[in-house]
């Protein structure tokens, strides 16, 4: 914990040897912050599964930190994910988060699973209490969901299948999360909902990925990225700031912590933790 906020970090699998050496190196640097844990992402059908398992291993045994492996069930089956989950307890892992996944283009069949609470459901059935759980939710509703009102319906499912807490989708307008953990509270569900804090390091790259997940860009934030697109100095200043005052106004609203999507790098998420007195 660092200044009485839980922090955690997300980091994806590298593709070689090399970029997972530099990883295990940028794990060392974000631990100095003493986080409540690392994350690892895991590719829908098969794209990065394997290297999951091995970034987990390599990021724990670099920092000696608790490293919670993302489990997603979209295109599998009970069989495979039986099996991830015993060779997970197997060695020694305990914390998970859990997620539907994207469905991969050509895609068929989703499997055996056809929402997260349904994973949730069956990790509760097949390993009791010995992971923890967490789940995403999305203060911007998902691009998915049919309304606002149905995807929270969605997430309280999750939540009563047994999950443990929730790491929010990003977002950069802190009135669309407080709305939607008062929403939830009101439903009388009262797990952590902890925000998805995502560093502004690359316009092009942001904009694209938001249009993907349904992350609003606040449009005078956007109007400043773009025209900072050729002064990289002046945009990673920019949005170290915007980031900045996004969890400042975070933590004076008492939020459990701060999950960032560190994009296996540590200086943009040091930096603002530095800002904030985090660090």
């Amino acid at each position: 914990m660092a200044g009485n906020k839980n922090l955690s970090f997300e980091f994806f699998p590298p593709r070689n040897d090399e970029a997972l050496d530099e990883l295990a190196k940028t794990a060392k640097d974000l631990g100095q912050l003493n986080p409540e844990f690392f994350s690892v992402t895991f590719g829908a059908g098969g794209s990065s599964q394997n290297k999951t398992l091995e970034t987990v291993l390599k990021t724990r045994s670099a920092t000696n930190l608790n490293v919670a492996p993302h489990l997603t069930c979209v295109g599998s089956n009970k069989e495979n994910i039986k099996a991830l989950l015993d060779e997970y307890q197997s060695h020694g892992i305990d914390h998970l988060v859990c997620l539907r996944g994207d469905i991969p283009s050509g895609l068929m069949h989703p499997g055996e699973f056809m929402h997260a609470s349904d994973l949730v459901s069956f990790i509760r059935e097949h390993s009791g209490e010995h992971f923890t759980i967490d789940v995403a939710s999305y203060p911007e509703p998902h691009p998915e969901s049919s309304s606002p009102d149905e995807d929270i319906k969605h997430f309280i499912n999750k939540a009563k299948a047994g999950a443990n807490s929730s790491i929010t989708q990003y977002f950069y307008n802190v009135d669309a999360y407080l709305y939607f953990v008062d929403k939830v509270r009101a439903e009388g569900l009262d797990i952590p909902i902890v925000p998805g804090i995502m560093p502004i390091t690359n316009y092009k790259g942001l904009l694209r990925f938001s249009n993907a997940c349904g992350a609003e860009i606040p449009r005078w934030i956007q109007l400043r990225l773009e025209a900072y697109q050729d002064d990289k100095d002046s945009l990673i200043a920019f949005g170290e700031d915007v980031v900045t005052n996004l969890c400042q106004q975070l933590i004076d609203n008492d939020v459990p912590g701060l999950h960032f999507y560190s994009m296996n790098k540590s200086a943009p998420t040091l930096n603002i933790c530095s800002n904030l007195d985090l660090a």
